[in-house]
Parts: C-alpha cells; structure tokens; sequence
C-alpha cells in the first residue's frame, strides 16, 4: 500500500529527524521510535508505538509536521 503524497519542497526546508522524533513523542506516542525516514511521497515516516503498546505507522508532512496519515497495527 502506497503512502500520501506530501511535498515537492527541498529537504532544506524541512524538519529535521530529531524535530519530527520529538513531535511525535510529544503527541503522546512511546519514545521508541523504530524506523524514521522518508517516503516515496515526501513525508517523514515513523514507526513505534502508541500509547495502549499498538504498532504505529505515522505519516508526517515534513515541514509542518501535521499528522498526514496514522494507521495502528494490532
């Protein structure tokens, strides 16, 4: 399954991993993020966990760090 697509805009312009680690924890998810990187359509792309211990897949928009798309995993 393809992710979203978020921006064209050049990674100079985005936030940074520790910008995008510390949203995400701040959101309210565990601070054990397992994987960051960037997606085929430009987003930041986390897995970890949520705060019940489920399996997350988090979709950012990297340079203002919204929320794009979340899917949880049993």
């Amino acid at each position: 399954m393809a992710g979203p697509k978020c921006t064209e805009e050049p990674q100079a312009k985005w936030l940074t991993e520790a910008q995008m680690t510390a949203k995400f924890q701040q959101r309210g998810y565990r601070d054990d993020v397992k994987k960051l990187h960037v997606s085929k359509g430009n987003c930041w792309e986390i897995y970890g966990h949520d705060k019940a211990g489920k399996k997350v897949e988090i979709y950012f928009h990297p340079i203002t760090g919204a929320i794009v798309e979340a899917n949880v995993k049993d």
